[in-house]
């Protein structure tokens, strides 16, 4: 039978070898064409997360690439969403810069996963064309058992806020992390608590079966004014399947 390698397994040979960059493309057109069979199945309008190496970025064919997939399945290019990491980004950043800029100009977005982690310099964040933070896990693993995991957490969620980002917590395994993100005003998450990785196919049974009903733990006891966000989340943990990372 079919066997799930993890990426950490497979990515640094597929970049040594070269083949990270075939692979890569695999993956836009993947992610368009599962974009159109849920856009058809059951209406959804969302973004489909694809994890770039910083190579593809360099690329100066990426916006056609993008631009040719979200055509030939006939979605709209913002169902594409690009996440490359805070250290892959300062580590080449004048020339992924250009690539950025281009991609935003077509309405395709971008968010900066593992944020916090990169040791780098904030200005970037008011200059390129970012719509998302992604709250690396090293930071949500601790929330609840020790003040400075929250405080870090605080001040991201703070930043994402005040510069009009959206911002989305990874590496939520149990209620205490989900429950401390919620208070502490990160609705959208993903994360083993929803689901570990499935076949997209099994994504609108899931939905059906789990998250309209409200039977998960985390969206049984949440108000009605809660629902639309705990939905949200449990999508997000879904469609966020990152081929490659």
């Amino acid at each position: 039978g079919s066997v799930l390698v993890p990426p950490g397994d497979f990515i640094p040979l597929a970049e040594e070898t070269g083949l990270i960059i075939p692979l890569s493309e695999w993956a836009i057109r993947e992610a368009a064409r599962q974009a159109r069979l849920w856009q058809d199945s059951f209406g959804f309008a969302d973004s489909i997360a694809v994890n770039l190496p910083n190579r593809l970025f360099e690329r100066t064919d990426l916006v056609e690439n993008i631009h040719q997939a979200v055509t030939l399945y006939g979605v709209p290019h913002h169902a594409i969403e690009l996440e490359i990491t805070e250290t892959g980004l300062m580590k080449d950043l004048q020339n992924v810069i250009p690539s950025l800029h281009r991609l935003n100009e077509i309405g395709v977005e971008i968010s900066i996963d593992d944020f916090g982690t990169g040791y780098s310099s904030l200005a970037y964040l008011t200059t390129l064309p970012i719509s998302e933070l992604k709250i690396d896990r090293s930071f949500v693993r601790d929330l609840g058992m020790t003040p400075q995991s929250s405080a870090v957490v605080t001040a991201i969620i703070a930043l994402a806020r005040s510069l009009g980002l959206r911002v989305i917590a990874e590496g939520v395994e149990n209620m205490r992390q989900m429950e401390v993100l919620h208070r502490l005003g990160c609705v959208v998450m993903q994360g083993f608590l929803f689901s570990k990785a499935q076949p997209p196919e099994l994504l609108e049974q899931w939905l059906e079966q789990t998250v309209l009903p409200r039977k998960a733990p985390w969206i049984v006891n949440a108000d009605e004014s809660d629902a639309a966000d705990a939905l949200r989340a449990a999508v997000d943990a879904r469609t966020r399947f990152t081929p490659l990372g």
